[in-house]
């Protein structure tokens, strides 16, 4: 979350509220349901965070679903220059500076807030060699190889072979931005709704696994979102 909060429940008993600064990071697997609502009141600020869904590696489909949900303060940050310098890396997932996240993704994931406080910081993110990395500009605005980009852009990165990393310098006071890379999985990708396959047979046999309430989905009769009606 970047601002406000929002409240979640999902069919395996996990419930709370996520603030300003946390993170929650599900592995649906095999299947679970899963409930959000953002959460509006007097002095609070609008709900506003990023959601990124990331494919599962096949053999890790039908894993048991996992669920890890930290706050600001149990997600470590690299601090390039240390900690009176002029950036500063939130590690969500991944590696940087040394810095290592406690989230554990099944599959090669990172997944960076960084935060450049003056202008003409700079920094240099390794990704590793090979993988597929993007940018998104939150505030403020970065320069990459001398181009300048402003917020909410989304910036495709070099996955050649020899590309060790990028680097970033901010145009303005208070930049800020995520860089998410993750590992090519080269498998087939079919998609219907909510469900993400790896061929329209495994589609239609989730979709039916849903209806029946089995495989992963016994609760899909059942279980009632209690936010849903707030």
């Amino acid at each position: 979350m970047l601002e406000g909060s929002v409240q979640h429940e999902d069919s395996a008993g996990h419930k709370g509220t996520i603030g300003a600064g946390d993170l929650q990071w599900m592995i649906a697997g095999r299947g679970i349901i899963h409930a959000e609502m953002p959460v509006f009141g007097p002095g609070q600020a609008n709900p506003k965070g990023l959601q990124l869904w990331i494919d599962l590696p096949r053999q890790h489909k039908m894993t048991q679903p996992s669920y890890q949900e930290l706050t600001r303060d149990k997600i470590p940050s690299a601090f390039p220059e240390g900690r009176d310098g002029p950036s500063e890396i939130v590690v969500i997932s991944g590696k940087s500076h040394g810095v290592e996240s406690p989230v554990r993704h099944l599959g090669g994931c990172w997944y960076m807030d960084i935060k450049l406080k003056k202008k003409d910081a700079n920094i240099f993110q390794e990704i590793p060699k090979g993988w597929t990395a993007f940018i998104y500009t939150l505030s403020g605005s970065i320069q990459i190889e001398g181009k300048k980009f402003e917020k909410y852009y989304t910036l495709l990165l070099s996955s050649d072979s020899d590309s060790t990393g990028v680097s970033v310098t901010a145009a303005e006071d208070n930049s800020r931005f995520v860089l998410i890379a993750g590992e090519p999985l080269r498998q087939p990708v079919v998609q219907m709704g909510p469900f993400v396959m790896n061929s329209r047979e495994g589609i239609q046999q989730t979709i039916m696994d849903y209806q029946l309430s089995r495989n992963g989905f016994e609760k899909s009769r059942s279980w009632k979102s209690q936010i849903g009606g707030l």
